[in-house]
């Protein structure tokens, strides 16, 4: 495993992240038990991962809980809450009872790094002047040590939240999307990111448009009809990304383009099966691409910002 620098939280994290969300969510969204679930939480530290990402919304803290126990101080724990409910803005009470929950659902007295979960730009400045502040009083009473805020990115893949966010520097990590279909962070947020020492999770390395090749068509041909690639993109299907030599699969090439790009310090990935996760942190462990690859994504999408690849 391969360790980096959590910005200016100063911790040390291993540079691949275990998500709990996503499509799988530890393999309970396919009728997996939180026994087995557990079973990829601790086969994931057997690896040598020491970022583990959850959230409230996902229904795998708890299952994360059992999965750490016994190697609580193994792991930097990451789980988030949303800012908004179905009955409206979370207000600073609700905003505490939330990390409570968190709390006793994953089984320990503190988080590491506490979220706003998927914050849309309308919703950022509630999170600011309400929720921050307990926030804050949270932190000072040791039950978060860290915060965070991750992007709505599915709905906003422009980073409009985050470009209102990153220049308050209040956050001490973001997490933000950012594959190779749409690599716009790397222009929008990741310079001011680094001005300000805040950390990067990186969320849709791989989605569905990487990792199905009937998505991915899906996605060619509707960015062809707006002209954003040249007529064939969708027929040739990035054939030229696994005929070179050096990439075993565009899945590998996904995690390796996001892994290598400066500004980049975790890459999340989920699953529910630990051989997937061997062969996706063997991916994420990779070398960089070959400079010719760089370039041809940077030629086809280098200035897109409308696709998430979900």
């Amino acid at each position: 495993m391969e360790f980096t620098r959590l910005g200016r939280t100063g911790v040390d994290v291993s540079v691949v992240g275990l998500g709990c969300g996503g499509h799988s969510r530890l393999g309970m969204r396919y009728g997996h038990s939180i026994n087995e679930a557990a079973t990829v939480v601790r086969g994931a530290i057997d690896l040598g991962i020491t970022f583990i990402d959850t959230a409230e919304l996902y229904g795998t803290e708890e299952a994360v809980g059992l999965g750490i126990r016994g190697r609580r101080d193994a792991v930097f724990l990451s789980t988030k809450t949303r800012s908004h409910t179905a009955d409206g803005p979370l207000d600073a009470a609700g905003l505490r009872g939330k990390v409570e929950a968190s709390l006793k659902r994953l089984g320990t007295d503190r988080i590491d790094l506490f979220h706003l979960h998927g914050v849309s730009a309308q919703e950022y400045r509630h999170c600011v002047d309400e929720l921050l502040p307990e926030l804050w009083r949270l932190r000072e009473s040791g039950k978060i040590l860290f915060l965070g805020i991750t992007e709505a990115f599915g709905r906003e893949t422009d980073h409009a939240m985050l470009k209102d966010a990153l220049p308050d520097a209040l956050f001490d990590v973001i997490m933000v999307g950012f594959n190779l279909l749409n690599p716009s962070a790397r222009r929008t947020v990741f310079p001011v990111a680094q001005a300000h020492d805040i950390g990067t999770l990186i969320m849709f390395a791989v989605r569905r448009a990487l990792s199905n090749p009937e998505a991915l068509v899906a996605v060619l041909e509707s960015l062809e009809r707006e002209g954003d690639v040249p007529p064939g993109t969708a027929n040739e299907r990035l054939a030229f990304v696994t005929n070179d030599r050096e990439v075993r699969s565009l899945v590998q090439a996904a995690y390796r383009f996001c892994r290598h790009e400066p500004g980049v310090d975790i890459i999340l990935t989920g699953t529910g099966s630990l051989e997937h996760l061997r062969e996706n942190v063997g991916a994420i462990l990779a070398p960089p691409l070959p400079r010719s690859l760089l370039t041809r994504f940077t030629e086809l999408f280098g200035e897109l910002a409308s696709v998430s690849g979900n």
